[in-house]
């Protein structure tokens, strides 16, 4: 799979150029984009393959609906606390 819209050097810009900070975040985001859909659709019919349901429905899949929100600015990140988190930030001790 290849990320073509949104473009990789957009979204690689929303998270300071880390790749893996880009994954993480839409990664989440389409976990959280299946589990709200599994349990919308888990209400009305019995789904085998939400996956399939999102694709029928909005035309992209989980991983796709991520980046355009992360383009959008929908999804960002706090740039403090995840350098924080990583000990990064200036003063921290090890």
């Amino acid at each position: 799979m290849s990320v073509v819209s949104p473009k990789i050097d957009d979204l690689l810009q929303k998270t300071d150029h880390n790749r893996f900070l880009l994954a993480s975040l839409a990664s989440k985001r389409a976990c959280d984009i299946n589990s709200m859909l599994r349990e919308q659709h888990s209400r009305v019919l019995n789904v085998q393959a939400v996956d399939d349901i999102t694709v029928a429905l909005s035309g992209k899949d989980t991983i796709s609906m991520a980046m355009d929100e992360i383009e959008d600015g929908d999804i960002t990140y706090n740039a403090d606390r995840y350098e924080e988190a990583l000990g990064h930030k200036a003063g921290i001790k090890e």
